[in-house]
């Protein structure tokens, strides 16, 4: 018998990988950078990161980092802008323990400007994975990354965080909750922080104090006067 010659294999043109992307937990899509804070600069010499006890990064997600980082590289070669950011954008919706690797393959490949970006977009994630990603910088020896990316994040109006507290106090994420306002009334004057009580004073009141005095005496005094003032009762 004579063996039929096996069909040619077609290989079809490169096209940009999709890059896979968790729902957020709220159901929005991601709306850029619409905050108030400014990005600092990035770190000049980054480390290799290291494990964090939020998870293990496997070869998968190994090779889904490395190609993204080539397809980002690509884009901004061939002066595809709008592209390359909502990759970006994207890329700040991954699993929280990519977000390290990303950071050190983005810098290597001479793109730091690019995970500076992404941090700015991450300042819009839902509160509870803000933080989770904050952790997961920290964790993996990012933590000016982690720190800035909570500053950013608590940027935003004064009435949505209360409202992001209050859903993380009803799942019962104590740390987190910790975490939102240490950052808050660091990052916010004591009036604006104030104002975040409005959803519901009887719980926040309360939860922004202890923050507060977390910072030091001083920084609870003056947000206790700004509470008195705004009018709550404290």
């Amino acid at each position: 018998m004579v063996e039929e010659e096996a069909a040619p294999v077609v290989v079809p043109p490169a096209a940009v990988p999709a890059i896979p992307v968790p729902a957020p937990a709220t159901g929005r899509t991601p709306r850029g950078a619409r905050f108030a804070g400014a990005a600092e600069e990035a770190v000049a010499e980054p480390a290799a990161p290291k494990t964090g006890a939020t998870g293990t990064v496997g070869a998968a997600e190994r090779t889904e980092v490395a190609r993204a980082v080539e397809t980002l590289a690509r884009l901004r070669g061939e002066g595809r802008s709008g592209e390359a950011h909502a990759l970006l954008v994207e890329a700040a919706y991954w699993a929280p323990d990519r977000l390290p690797l990303l950071a050190h393959a983005l810098e290597r490949a001479g793109l730091g400007a690019d995970w500076q970006t992404l941090l700015w977009e991450a300042a819009s994630l839902p509160a509870g994975r803000l933080v989770a990603a904050a952790d997961a910088l920290v964790e993996a020896g990012r933590a000016e990354d982690g720190q800035q990316m909570l500053r950013q994040g608590v940027a935003r109006p004064a009435g949505e965080v209360g409202e992001a507290v209050l859903d993380l106090v009803a799942e019962g994420r104590r740390r987190e909750v910790r975490a939102l306002l240490d950052a808050y009334v660091r990052a916010r004057t004591p009036e604006e922080a104030a104002r975040s009580a409005q959803p519901d004073p009887q719980r926040l009141v309360p939860l922004l104090l202890e923050a507060a005095q977390g910072v030091s005496d001083e920084r609870r005094w003056d947000l206790l006067h700004a509470l008195r003032v705004a009018g709550f009762a404290v």
